[in-house]
């Protein structure tokens, strides 16, 4: 049986689309994969949708599915994507739409579904991971609860021979390891061969991560052409065995090093990484180098998967309101601080900003101690520094008086301060707890039209 080849079309919601559409053209997948949910991203789609019916799910899907539809349909290769974010149904309908515009002849979709559990968690108030509270302390500011789906949850849209299958919450790697699953007709409980998958999923689920994103480092790591880094793809065998690659002539580097930083990547236990389908045990992985761009990944394994399924929780906690200027030429930095000092007075002084006074806030000069604080950078003089004032606030419009409060620098503050900006985000928080698999209930529905 010849390998299996399957791509990595993005590694997060704003991924770059032209290294996917290379994959879809000249890579000649199986499947290409579109990891696209973080923590957090669900929960915003959440409030989409309630804003509306009708979105919701992720917001570059049509134009990622309108760049690689009529390649992947010409080549065979099925489309596997967690775009549908907090509503899949919807995501199946545009990705209908999309193959209508383009006048493709016919378009099977299956959309992926049980993963939000909202209800669930409200009615049997789980307890939270890492905290003494429970989901019931979150009270009315929960968003949305979405369970970690596994690869058997799309097992049945793989069978129904898809063109394009949309989830929403599901494990990273398991997006890769259904595919391989089908294919290769490997067992639900094959511990073995599914840790051996689980780490193909892991190696590709971050996109350019594993060729040569997020590693370069001028002087110590050169990685060539990162303005045109390509997406890894894996050609994987029966047994488990692969070799991680990308397309000749792009850029970026696929080699020990890239392999492994991808490797150990939110990976608190090597020998147990617990997820969906399996714990998987990589602590034995042997990664060799195969030729220019292509890494040989052995050793993978797995035991037993966990008995409960993790639950990832969005819920509401407030705003952020900032405000920044910016100082530039002799004596920057003095006078950035002095700005700092102006406004944490005026926080301090209930008298003059009675609704922000003895609030969480941050004030830093950007380029002088914002990343690691005033230990830092304290016998700098630059030329140019940038005052920041972020503060933790219960409402919107507490958030708003914060710009505010740092434009007024212009004229109640130290010379020649410039490039005011100001905004306001509402926060959306993450919580996780753990339920019991029986509580999940998937099912699949087909979408499909033909000319």
């Amino acid at each position: 049986m010849r390998p299996y080849r399957i791509g990595a079309g993005a590694g997060y919601a704003g991924d770059r689309i032209d290294p996917a559409v290379a994959l879809a053209e000249h890579g000649r997948l199986d499947a290409l994969v579109f990891e696209c949910l973080a923590e957090r991203t669900i929960a915003l789609a959440q409030l989409r949708r309630r804003a509306d019916p009708a979105q919701g799910y992720d917001p570059l899907l049509a134009a990622r599915l309108r760049a690689v539809l009529p390649a992947c349909l010409a080549n065979g290769t099925t489309i596997v994507t967690n775009m549908g974010a907090a509503n899949p149904l919807a995501a199946g309908q545009a990705a209908l739409a999309v193959a209508r515009e383009l006048g493709l002849p016919r378009l099977r979709v299956a959309v992926v579904l049980g993963d939000d559990v909202l209800d669930w968690v409200r009615r049997n108030d789980a307890p939270l991971l890492d905290s003494t509270d429970t989901a019931r302390s979150l009270d009315d500011r929960m968003i949305s609860a979405n369970a970690y789906l596994g690869a058997d949850a799309l097992l049945p849209a793989l069978a129904a021979k898809a063109d394009v299958i949309i989830t929403g919450r599901v494990a990273d790697p398991s997006l890769f390891l259904a595919p391989l699953m089908h294919h290769f007709g490997w067992a639900t409980d094959d511990w073995a061969l599914l840790g051996k998958g689980l780490a193909v999923g892991h190696l590709l689920e971050c996109a350019a991560q594993v060729s040569g994103g997020y590693l370069a480092d001028p002087g110590r790591v050169e990685v060539p052409d990162l303005h045109r880094v390509g997406f890894p793809l894996a050609e994987v065998e029966a047994d488990g065995g692969a070799v991680i690659t990308k397309l000749p002539g792009t850029g970026g580097r696929v080699d020990r090093l890239s392999c492994t930083a991808q490797l150990l990547y939110e990976v608190e236990d090597p020998a147990a990484y617990l997820q969906a389908d399996v714990t998987g045990d990589f602590s034995h992985v042997c990664l060799t180098e195969r030729g220019d761009d292509r890494v040989r990944v052995e050793g993978a394994s797995g035991c037993a998967r966990p008995q409960q399924l993790k639950v990832s929780l969005g819920y509401s906690d407030g705003f952020i309101g900032e405000g920044q200027i910016s100082y530039a030429g002799p004596g920057a930095r003095a006078r950035g601080e002095l700005a700092l000092e102006i406004l944490r007075q005026r926080l301090a002084d209930e008298r003059l900003l009675p609704s922000l006074s003895g609030l969480e806030h941050r004030a830093e000069l950007i380029g002088v101690n914002a990343m690691h604080g005033p230990a830092r950078g304290a016998d700098r003089e630059p030329y140019e520094v940038r005052v920041r004032l972020a503060v933790r606030c219960a409402s919107r419009a507490q958030a708003e008086r914060v710009g505010q409060e740092v434009e007024a620098l212009y004229l109640n503050g130290p010379a020649a301060g410039g490039g005011v900006t100001q905004s306001v985000r509402e926060v959306v928080a993450v919580a996780s707890t753990l339920i019991p698999r029986e509580a999940v209930r998937t099912r699949v529905e087909l979408l499909e039209f033909s000319r």
